[in-house]
């Protein structure tokens, strides 16, 4: 079996509850008023900065703003604003207990994944845990995969990615990395295969199958 690499939000963690609240406030100290959460769930999963651009026209300097004031509100009490998905502490030691090698690859800042991580006590099943940097060129899902391959001592070939949207597909087609995609996060299958996903799944115990015949 591979190493296998997890993404975080939409994957092994439901944290749109906490990212949508601190993107409504982040858009409200700009004078966007969004009463509902369900329409900013775009914002889970990739960077943030680029959303902000991207769905709002920002320049980058007050999409860096935005993103200043979305942590204010995350590091008080978003970050745990977030619930493990069915199966995945389970999925984790069964694993683990095999022997396999497993690692995070996040586009949140690594220090929130860690925090994260320890909060629902998973982090002892991670071999390596990689996000992007605070304020540092790590940013995109390619280069968060760059610097998982190179902690790991691993190349693209012998990793596998867990992701849920077209970002993780599209990050780890950039590396060389086969991805599965998984759906009861925010992704949809079209926009997995499209992406090029081949294979899909709707529950993290299907995936745990599909990684234990492969």
């Amino acid at each position: 079996m591979k190493t296998i690499l997890f993404d975080l939000d939409g994957t092994l963690v439901d944290s749109g509850p906490g990212i949508t609240k601190c993107a409504q406030y982040a858009l409200a100290h700009f004078g966007i008023e969004e009463p509902e959460l369900s329409k900013l769930e775009f914002f889970v999963g990739p960077p943030l900065k680029n959303t902000f651009m991207g769905y709002y026209g920002f320049s980058e300097e007050k999409a860096e703003q935005a993103v200043v004031k979305y942590r204010e509100r995350y590091h008080k009490v978003g970050i745990f604003e977030c619930t493990l998905y069915p199966d995945v502490k389970e999925v984790l030691a069964s694993l683990k207990e095999k022997g396999v090698e497993i690692a995070l690859a996040s586009s949140k800042p690594e220090i929130s994944c860690r925090q994260i991580l320890e909060h629902f006590d998973i982090l002892k099943y991670f071999d390596e845990v990689v996000g992007a940097e605070m304020h540092g060129p790590r940013n995109e899902k390619k280069d968060v995969l760059k610097e998982a391959l190179r902690r790991l001592g691993k190349s693209a070939k012998e990793c596998l990615l867990v992701g849920d949207t077209r970002f993780d597909a599209i990050g780890a087609g950039e590396v060389g990395m086969d991805c599965i995609g998984v759906t009861y996060g925010y992704g949809t299958e079209d926009e997995l295969r499209e992406a090029g996903v081949s294979v899909v799944f709707s529950s993290m115990k299907e995936v745990e199958c599909y990684l234990e015949e492969h």
